[in-house]
């Protein structure tokens, strides 16, 4: 009878500590599939994933931008926004879209590129080379046919691209420094793109990296990102923020 007793406890204890093995082990994988859950994106590339703090392969940059999981029906309902446009310059006077077809801007736009695609490719001097090719263009667009007020807005950005554009090709060699006026002078170009209008369809980028977040902003003519403020070093470091109109 106290051998069978026995026998009893001993299955008994047997029973329960597979009961606690296994509810052990199904907790530790809960806990490695919710680990394994948790990744993580780049802030410059949220399509890249992975272990929080590992690089991304595209700039380097840690993933520390924690993924939240969505569901099908959730990514489909979801809106696209954008959040981050440049604040408008508070100069701006919207012109009528007649005036727009007429006004020309798009030289003043192409030879801007110029200096962009320039920057893109490190190229010191072919980036002044452009700076002075603009500067002939500015000087040489007139705004006789625009009405006091509108003249003023065109030539108060006009004098602030023509001092911004001027370091740019006066200081071949110095590429951060034409980086920074570059910087400067987008601002002007977006302005006037804004105010006057282009033939051309040209978007807004912006790499959060370049001046501390602040005045990353530039103006180009591809679809693909392409970086002018640091060139070969982060080429594609960036996103699109608009198209200009």
């Amino acid at each position: 009878m106290k051998k069978i007793l026995f026998l009893s406890l001993i299955a008994t204890f047997m029973t329960v500590s597979c009961n606690q093995k296994n509810k052990d082990e199904k907790t530790l994988n809960s806990e490695k599939t919710e680990k394994t859950a948790e990744l993580y994106s780049c802030p410059m590339h949220p399509e890249v994933t992975g272990v929080a703090g590992s690089e991304c392969p595209e700039c380097g940059m840690e993933l520390t931008e924690k993924v939240i999981p969505t569901t099908s029906a959730e990514k489909e309902e979801t809106p696209v926004t954008i959040s981050d446009e440049a604040e408008e310059p508070s100069n701006i006077i919207k012109i009528t879209n007649a005036d727009k077809a007429t006004f020309p801007t798009d030289a003043i736009v192409s030879k801007y590129l110029k200096i962009k695609n320039a920057l893109t490719k490190d190229d010191s001097k072919g980036a002044a080379a452009a700076a002075k090719e603009l500067i002939a263009s500015l000087n040489s667009t007139s705004s006789t046919s625009l009405d006091t007020k509108l003249k003023n807005t065109y030539n108060g950005f006009v004098a602030d691209a023509k001092a911004h554009v001027k370091h740019i090709g006066d200081n071949t060699g110095k590429m951060d420094h034409q980086r920074e006026y570059f910087s400067l002078l987008s601002k002007d170009i977006y302005g006037l793109i804004k105010a006057f209008g282009t033939k051309k369809t040209v978007y807004q980028d912006y790499c959060p990296m370049y001046g501390d977040g602040k005045t990353g902003y530039w103006i180009s003519e591809t679809k693909e990102v392409i970086n002018p403020y640091y060139g070969s070093e982060m080429l594609n470091c960036g996103r699109r923020i608009a198209v200009v109109k």
